[in-house]
């Protein structure tokens, strides 16, 4: 479980298949000393068991239900990516409730400084319409964002300074492709209904 706050940033340093998984070697010096194996870590936003370590840099693999769903699947050597460990129990929930499972990829329509901060919009699936609620929360990349303007298809977010400069945003353009998750809370709601038919 995560809280979409997003720690710091990694760089993928190596890409390798085998069969329909991938393996990434990810630097990220802050972690030196950090991690063990078995750990989970949210890459921008997916959930992935660290399984080698190396000095600064680990080892995860993402297996092939994992790529279609996500952006994984372009991730490249030098992409810069948002880290976050899994919450110890005790911690403050500064962000919401993330699990790391990414429920499809959406695409940056739109991005607009505004005095300081920057109004970023996203189309997504039609079918996740009902997982989108006006000023709810949604994970994208990783990071904990609050929703507004909010239609069938897309929907816009700001980006506050401190947000833009600690996480992969300062780097976004119209037409990248982002992973989103949206509130597991949500989900069990809409599971609950439909269940009871109503």
């Amino acid at each position: 479980m995560f809280t979409g706050i997003v720690e710091t940033i990694g760089r993928v340093a190596e890409v390798a298949t085998a069969g329909g998984n991938r393996h990434f070697w990810i630097e990220a010096p802050f972690y030196e000393g950090q991690l063990k194996i078995d750990q989970s870590v949210a890459h921008n936003g997916v959930c992935l068991t660290v399984v080698a370590l190396e000095g600064a840099r680990y080892q995860v693999t993402a297996v092939a239900e994992t790529l279609a769903k996500t952006t994984l699947g372009s991730w490249i050597s030098g992409n810069p990516v948002n880290l976050e460990r899994g919450m110890r129990l005790g911690d403050r929930l500064d962000g919401h409730f993330v699990q790391g499972h990414t429920d499809g990829v959406c695409t940056c329509i739109a991005r607009e400084e505004q005095a300081g901060s920057w109004v970023f919009r996203f189309r997504f699936p039609e079918k996740f319409a009902p997982l989108l609620i006006e000023k709810g929360s949604v994970c994208l990349n990783g990071v904990s964002l609050t929703v507004f303007d909010v239609a069938q298809d897309a929907f816009a977010v700001t980006i506050i300074p401190f947000t833009y400069e600690h996480t992969t945003f300062s780097s976004l353009q119209t037409g990248d492709r982002l992973n989103i998750e949206f509130d597991v809370l949500g989900k069990y709601f809409l599971r609950s209904q439909s269940l009871r038919g109503e």
